[in-house]
């Protein structure tokens, strides 16, 4: 599997707290051995953000990526409920 960050994610990424970016870090790891986990909460979204797909980090943080095939993914956004959602 491919995984691609666009820069906004980058920069977004980078402004987290480091507890936040190690929760993201192993909650990827556990997606690329099997995205079906539950605690993953993989829901594609809807309205503005249509297409994209919705990761769940921890309680409030969300990561949004677009699935590229079955093998490339592209994590586009990274915040908390309220950020992404308004």
């Amino acid at each position: 599997m491919t995984i691609q960050y666009l820069p906004k994610f980058k920069k977004q990424y980078q402004k987290l707290p480091a507890k936040f970016q190690e929760q993201f870090d192993n909650r990827l790891r556990l997606f690329v051995i099997d995205p079906t986990v539950p605690q993953l909460r993989i829901h594609p979204l809807r309205g503005h953000y249509a297409g994209y797909w919705s990761m769940n980090v921890n309680g409030d943080l969300r990561a949004i990526y677009l699935k590229r095939g079955d093998e490339i993914l592209i994590f586009a956004l990274i915040g908390t409920h309220s950020e992404l959602y308004g």
